[in-house]
């Protein structure tokens, strides 16, 4: 296989770099099954988000067993074998001498990718890197303003200067969170309508609830752990949400009344606290909200599958965006939906 044995992705913002490390697999991939061709390790630091995870030293010392083992393994039906390190810098420069040892005679077969994060790479690692003139890849900007203009050109989105600058104040220096909040106002709207401050503002959330869920939903449909090995699919979401509003939907009665009713009316099968966290949420949607919660998973699961040609992580986005928005208070209870018309056709 020609090519550079090894890449880096730089980037300061982790959502930004995550999608140009998903641009590059895609590249390096070609016509390649990304499930037989591609391992993705995350190097823990001292301390990890998973608690079943291991952390510290022996985790990093597992995280480098497993890159090495993933590096050196030939490719099985596939022409290339990609490994992504995440979170590179954690690693210590002990950490990092096998690695590079393994650099020093690599697989043709196989391309490491390295991605900033967790701390400054080593410097065992840097020095390799250059040696092997190894190319780099980054962000084009991570200044809000700059990564709006930028993806709104690119997905066809035009925006007055009251609502890009209300975006731009919104988020402040999480310009990661634009290109998810672009792509779903791509989706929402029409491409020929020039939006305003007050059509963008609903997408925004309230005191950041939106930007969120689509930063947690970015997360559960890229991310793995020890406990979900794969990235979930789009299905796998919406099966969780379905549930959950189905709980919902059987708390929408007078007659429960309090946490024990809502344990009950749930089979007594859910803890007290998520029984009243969804009793609370039935009682703040009300009939008409729950209603329009299944009108937009409803409309989901159909362009989930190829109703109207719509992406898979926009369908998401958009899905997530109208839940949080009634959960916010807009659009329940009133009869009416506030939601704009879903653009018909791809957005690419």
């Amino acid at each position: 296989m020609s090519g550079p044995p090894a890449w880096l992705v730089k980037g300061s913002d982790e959502l930004l770099r995550d999608r140009v490390v998903d641009e590059l697999v895609a590249e390096l991939l070609g016509d390649d099954d990304r499930s037989f061709a591609l391992e993705e390790i995350t190097v823990p630091g001292r301390t990890s988000d998973d608690p079943d995870a291991p952390g510290g030293a022996e985790g990093r010392e597992h995280a480098v067993a497993t890159v090495l083992n993933a590096a050196g393994s030939p490719p099985f039906m596939t022409n290339r074998r990609i490994v992504v390190v995440r979170d590179a810098g954690a690693l210590t420069a002990a950490d990092a001498e096998p690695i590079v040892r393994y650099l020093d005679d690599p697989l043709d077969t196989t391309v490491l990718v390295f991605v900033a994060g967790g701390g400054t790479l080593a410097p065992g690692i840097t020095k390799k890197l250059k040696e092997l003139k190894a190319p780099e890849r980054a962000p084009e900007s991570e200044a809000t303003d700059k990564v709006l203009i930028g993806q709104a050109h690119e997905q066809g989105v035009l925006l007055s200067k009251d609502a890009a600058d209300l975006i731009t104040k919104h988020l402040g220096d999480d310009a990661g969170r634009v290109v998810a909040l672009v792509e779903v106002l791509s989706a929402a709207f029409a491409p020929d309508e020039r939006l305003s401050a007050d059509d963008v503002r609903p997408y925004l959330g309230e005191e950041g609830d939106t930007p969120r869920a689509l930063e947690l939903l970015h997360r559960l449909l890229t991310v793995t752990s020890s406990k979900q090995p794969k990235p979930m699919h789009p299905l796998q979401v919406m099966g969780v949400l379905t549930g959950h509003y189905r709980r919902v939907l059987r708390l929408d009665d007078p007659n429960i009344r309090s946490e024990n009713d809502a344990v009950a009316a749930l089979g007594g099968k859910v803890k007290p606290f998520p029984a009243k966290k969804a009793l609370n949420q039935a009682r703040a949607l009300g009939t008409d909200g729950i209603r329009q919660a299944f009108d937009a998973l409803a409309q989901a699961d159909l362009d989930l599958k190829g109703a109207r040609g719509i992406p898979e992580d926009a369908v998401m986005e958009v899905l997530v965006v109208r839940l949080t928005r009634l959960a916010g208070g807009r659009g329940g209870g009133s009869g009416q939906s506030s939601r704009p018309a879903a653009r018909s056709g791809s957005r690419r």
